[in-house]
């Protein structure tokens, strides 16, 4: 299963971003969302999951789970926007992964055989941190992520 995974548009969904978008089966947006209609852009392409983060206090968006936990392939995912509010144990919880953004800086680590995924952020530039999306390919033998810089100068 290919799933796509962006964060923090904070309003803004790029032009880049649906097509870098295609083909996959479901897409997680894990939070500062910041306007609605982006849920709905993104809903063409594919089913959208998404979580609230810190800017998502007000209208639609403020309505969203602050965590949401996934299951494809036997895999649990854990999503959340702010990894640094982690307050459980993803290993004794049997979570294959712990999705997150907030920081904008995209990243890949695994910690006792946990992946800790963070796609960065599609929407509006941050300092000098490339604008990127993810993706996860999962099958019943593991995740495979990747980043992908959508090359905004």
């Amino acid at each position: 299963m290919k799933i796509g995974v962006v964060s923090d548009t904070h309003g803004l969904l790029r032009p880049e971003v649906l097509p870098a978008l295609a083909g996959v089966e479901c897409i997680l947006h894990l939070g500062d969302v910041g306007k609605s209609e982006i849920l709905k852009s993104l809903a063409a392409v594919a089913p959208v999951h998404a979580i609230r983060g810190n800017i998502d206090n007000s209208g639609p968006c403020s309505r969203l789970p602050e965590t949401d936990v996934l299951f494809f392939e036997g895999h649990y995912l854990y999503l959340l926007h702010d990894v640094g509010k982690l307050r459980l144990d993803p290993v004794a919880a049997r979570f294959a992964a712990v999705l997150f953004g907030h920081s904008h800086r995209p990243s890949i680590e695994h910690r006792k055989g946990v992946l800790y995924f963070n796609p960065g952020s599609c929407g509006p530039r941050r300092f000098d941190l490339p604008v990127t999306i993810g993706i996860l390919n999962v099958t019943t033998s593991g995740i495979e992520p990747t980043l992908i810089d959508l090359g905004i100068e």
